[in-house]
């Protein structure tokens, strides 16, 4: 099996977590990569399959010894990024990984794997939407709502640096728009 990566990046509050959530259910070849940061976990979250959490001091020791595919610091003192590790893991047991990064995260990643990644960039339908729903989320205080709204519009700038661009309107018909993209992109290569 080709080795190959499926990177799905959008602003915080465009859904592509519920996205990701329905392409993984949909192919059993799809694995979902846990990418480490320093945040704290929310509430349901769990080291190790949410998130690797890791403080500030280790993940920095990470990113000089070289073990980070792609790192950012997204927000303020927030680190996020893929280990290599992990997606060598997956690539060792056949699986597909599926990266759910940030927009900076996920160029970087095309460019080490040309040719070898569909990338997906989700968006809401609209400013106003985006910012209701990360208002419903219960989890922003105003200065973070501004920092991800502030974020989201610079990030939509990039979205034609993508294989596609889906518009998370009706979740129900972006997840069948998403599973359309990936279904060929499995296919491809493996005869």
């Amino acid at each position: 099996m080709t080795q190959k990566i499926i990177i799905i990046t959008a602003p915080s509050g465009s859904g592509k977590t519920s996205i990701t959530h329905h392409l993984l259910e949909k192919f059993p070849e799809l694995e979902f990569s846990i990418s480490a940061t320093t945040r704290t976990a929310r509430a349901k979250e769990k080291d190790g399959a949410d998130y690797y959490f890791l403080t500030t001091e280790a993940f920095e020791e990470k990113i000089a010894a070289g073990e980070f595919l792609e790192w950012e610091m997204v927000y303020k003192g927030k680190y996020y990024g893929t280990l290599k590790s992990e997606i060598g893991r997956m690539w060792q047991k056949g699986k597909v990984p599926v990266l759910d990064i940030d927009v900076h995260g996920a160029m970087h990643i095309k460019k080490l794997f040309p040719g070898k990644c569909l990338s997906l960039f989700i968006q809401a339908p609209s400013d106003d939407e985006l910012r209701r729903r990360l208002q419903n989320r219960g989890t922003e205080t105003t200065e973070s709502l501004d920092a991800r709204l502030h974020k989201a519009a610079y990030e939509k700038q990039y979205r034609d640096s993508f294989d596609a661009s889906i518009v998370n309107d009706v979740l129900e018909k972006a997840q069948i728009e998403a599973t359309m993209l990936v279904e060929p992109f499995l296919e491809k290569d493996n005869h």
